[in-house]
């Protein structure tokens, strides 16, 4: 059997650019040599796309503060098709190699939330993940939480402004409604990027600031206090939750550089310590904002467990960490699938939704 040929599409104009080159590495590193030919397509942060050589498309590759993309001097586009080539370099417009299907590892903006699975779906091209709804769902918190109480799913109390209502932001009435501290977010950012933890005016004021730079929308969330468990999904139609982990901050709350730069930042405890009633219960509400959130493929659901045994969801990521002190590879594998197998489920789930979605009719009546 030949081998497939998998696109991995890495960096980007986020803020989460070097994270997305380190979970690259990761995917690359493990992938099934014998199975899959990787075609390396890096989006540096101005947004230009290069095809990258597999010996030498990241520069720092072992150091996440330093890590760069080596641009290439081969630029790139991804063009609509319906079998023929969609890859094709931006010089000539000379095809590439046909992609049997793209594993997209860009974290935050332009990346999970749903630009690219758009540019994807318009391409006719298989690929990992979410799709374009779920993807744009998920990525803003303010819309992801109204969905999930209208599910039934506990979520922290907040509000939320637009830049519109940039000055209507009062920091006493925000208090009287959520209480100190509280956090402020920006609402379509991941990795804990522009989230500030704050308990005065002045530091509100600082981060609702922050918060604008990375965002239109500014989230202001109360702070549960509780265990920080997170469940890995798997699955499209009957998707499936791994066992939870549990994250012990080592800093006042879990950072961005506690997440991917700092490996004493954080404890990660594989598997939580938790009773079977718990562990039940935080995989069925897994699943069950997994599907309120329409995702498909792969999803990290992370939750907040109190000490009464409520478990409320903070946030679901559509494409979550793959660097090698990220918790999704890390729960599937304690759950018995281990990384090289993980990534052949999550191609295989594109490939059978892509082909379920071939089948659908475009056009009321057929083309004679």
């Amino acid at each position: 059997m030949p081998k497939r040929k998998i696109g991995i599409i890495f960096g980007g104009k986020s803020a989460e650019h070097e994270v997305s080159l380190q979970s690259a590495k990761n995917i690359v590193d493990a992938i099934d040599k014998d199975q899959y030919d990787v075609v390396l397509i890096g989006i540096d942060k101005q947004g230009k796309w290069h095809i990258n050589d597999k010996s030498s498309y990241l520069i720092n590759a072992e150091n996440p503060k330093l890590i760069q993309l080596n641009k290439s001097n081969e630029a790139v586009a991804i063009v609509p098709g319906e079998t023929d080539h969609q890859l094709v370099k931006a010089a000539d417009a000379g095809m590439l190699d046909q992609l049997d299907a793209v594993f997209p590892i860009v974290h935050g903006t332009l990346g999970e939330d749903g630009s690219l699975q758009g540019m994807m779906r318009i391409a006719n091209l298989p690929f990992v993940g979410t799709s374009v709804l779920g993807s744009a769902i998920c990525m803003d918190k303010d819309i992801a939480k109204r969905l999930l109480k209208a599910a039934g799913i506990k979520v922290a109390d907040g509000l939320a402004f637009s830049r519109a209502k940039r000055d209507q932001i009062d920091f006493s009435e925000v208090k009287e409604q959520v209480g100190v501290p509280m956090f402020v977010k920006p609402a379509n950012q991941g990795s804990s990027v522009g989230v500030s933890k704050v308990s005065t005016k002045a530091e509100f004021d600082q981060a609702v600031d922050e918060a604008f730079q990375y965002d239109q929308k500014v989230v202001i969330e109360e702070t549960l206090v509780g265990r920080e468990i997170e469940c890995a999904v798997l699955g499209n139609d009957e998707p499936k939750s791994s066992l939870p982990g549990e994250i012990l901050p080592q800093t006042e709350f879990y950072s961005y550089e506690s997440k991917y730069i700092d490996e004493t930042g954080a404890v990660l405890e594989i598997p939580a310590e938790l009773s079977d009633d718990e562990i039940e219960k935080l995989q069925k509400t897994a699943v069950e904002a997994f599907k309120a959130l329409e995702c498909e493929g792969l999803a990290r659901v992370d939750f907040f467990l109190t000490e009464d045994g409520e478990v409320y969801v903070n946030e679901v990521n559509t494409l979550p960490g793959f660097t090698r002190i990220s918790m999704y590879p890390k729960l599937w594998e304690l759950s018995g699938i281990a990384y090289p197998e993980l990534i052949d489920h999550l191609i295989e789930l594109a490939i059978e939704r892509h082909e379920q979605n071939s089948k659908l009719k475009s056009a009321v009546w057929d083309e004679e």
